[in-house]
């Protein structure tokens, strides 16, 4: 039986903590703190863990967390927003540069469509002496 928390299929497999940070919106650590929060040991794997706390994981994480196409929708609308309003963040968004002060000059070529082929790169080997 597959455990499904939030939309997502989670590999039972894999320690509890790296099992639930499959879930897009929650991380390691934050899966760490859910675990230590209903007395499960962080060193098992998912199916040895109860299905009550599995069930308490689950509801938890739906109703407390925002994750998955929520939290998509969120990080979209706030991009959206910061185009609206003409906000700086918001116009590097629009033209695909780097949004976060890193520097343009010789990073980020692929991203501004600068992309140089160094002098070697598609070189042929050199002919062998016959």
């Amino acid at each position: 039986m597959a455990i499904r928390i939030a939309g997502r299929n989670l590999n039972e497999n894999k320690r509890a903590p790296y099992a639930l940070a499959a879930i897009y919106g929650v991380g390691i650590q934050n899966a760490k703190t859910i675990l230590a929060q209903f007395g499960v040991d962080v060193t098992l794997k998912l199916k040895e863990i109860g299905e009550k706390e599995i069930s308490l994981i689950r509801e938890y994480i739906e109703k407390t967390l925002v994750v998955e196409g929520d939290l998509k929708r969120q990080i979209v609308a706030n991009i959206q927003r910061l185009k609206g309003i003409k906000a700086h963040r918001g116009i590097r968004h629009q033209r695909g540069l780097p949004v976060r002060g890193q520097r343009t000059k010789t990073n980020s070529r692929t991203v501004r469509g600068n992309v140089r082929k160094t002098m070697g790169s598609g070189r042929k080997g050199a002919p062998s002496a016959t």
